[in-house]
């Protein structure tokens, strides 16, 4: 085992109930499932996947079904203990827009559920709200181990209220966050809720405007600045943006999306995206690499209902190589 490459993807395996917007009703397991599997099906005997995660007891066996195919996914990462876990409903009025209702919270990950997998080559982190992941935890793996680091801004940018309403937040304590952070990824919309000024008057606008670019580079260099050394933004269907320092300037990469026929169902394709990074850093430690990875399992989750979508490791390199030479 000591010689595979281990990855652990933490965050909730929430019950879904997705309304696609053509009307579609899809019932899964998903967010960390979709990076999990993803993962598995690329790593394969060359290493294992670890899911870490906090669930209803009632659960535990539906989720155990839906890795057994996967003999690479270590499940000792998924507590039951506290019998909290998540349940999500999504309604989505177009293919990128969406309607959320949260119905249950899973404890939230703390150091003690992470310290058994120290000896991972990368944390891949997909909070899908903001207490899901404990500060304490990213700080106790700085600490006791080499492992990358990589974290999803959805659940920082992300607050549910006490109908179960799920809305978009400024991420407010953002700089407590950067230096425990190797590699920051997140869309449009959460950078603008990573961007705020000290004072509005009378009204805050409208958070998320999909032309809106202008604040990137200072938003990068400040995210850069505070110890991330990768930051990614991704564009929706136009691909993504990779920023980093290079000679104390700051370095901007463009990563263009993969290209799909029809898009089916969109939920996961930031989980898998972040699973992309994931893969990148721990195989090829390749920044670049570690974009177009994320892209094409972004692209491939679009693809369809079920887990077919993800490929083996050869069959997605000749994805990458077609779509990136």
């Amino acid at each position: 085992m000591s010689n595979l490459l281990k990855i652990v993807v933490a965050g909730p395996i929430p019950r879904d109930t997705i309304s696609t917007y053509e009307n579609d009703i899809i019932m899964r397991y998903g967010c960390v499932t979709h990076p999990v599997i993803a993962l598995s099906k690329l790593l394969d005997d060359e290493g294992v996947v670890v899911p870490v995660s906090n669930m209803h007891k009632k659960d535990k066996e539906g989720i155990t079904s839906e890795f057994a195919p996967f003999k690479n996914i270590d499940l000792s990462g998924i507590n039951t203990k506290e019998d909290s876990g998540t349940v999500i409903l999504l309604d989505f009025k177009d293919q990128n827009n969406r309607e959320e209702k949260q119905l249950a919270c899973m404890n939230p990950i703390r150091p003690k559920h992470i310290k058994k997998h120290l000896d991972a080559a990368v944390f891949v982190f997909v909070p899908i709200t903001d207490f899901e992941i404990s500060l304490s935890t990213l700080k106790h793996i700085k600490k006791h181990s080499d492992a990358t680091i990589v974290f999803d801004a959805h659940g920082a940018t992300t607050a549910m209220d006490v109908k179960g309403h799920r809305h978009r937040k400024f991420w407010v304590d953002r700089d407590e966050w950067l230096p425990y952070i190797d590699v920051l990824k997140m869309n449009l919309e959460e950078s603008q809720c990573m961007s705020f000024a000290r004072e509005y008057e009378h009204e805050i606008p409208s958070i998320y405007d999909e032309n809106a670019t202008e604040h990137l580079d200072d938003l990068a260099m400040h995210v850069l600045k505070k110890g991330v050394s990768y930051f990614y933004v991704t564009m929706d269907s136009r691909g993504c943006i990779l920023y980093s320092m290079e000679n104390d300037q700051l370095k901007k990469d463009w990563i263009a999306s993969v290209k799909v026929d029809k898009v089916v169902d969109t939920t996961g394709c930031g989980d898998s995206f972040a699973g992309g990074l994931a893969y990148g850093f721990a195989k090829y430690n390749d920044p670049i690499k570690a974009g177009q990875f994320a892209n094409i399992l972004g692209a491939r989750r679009t693809q369809g209902k079920d887990w077919d979508v993800f490929k083996t490791a050869e069959e997605t390199e000749e994805i990458r190589k077609n779509s990136y030479s």
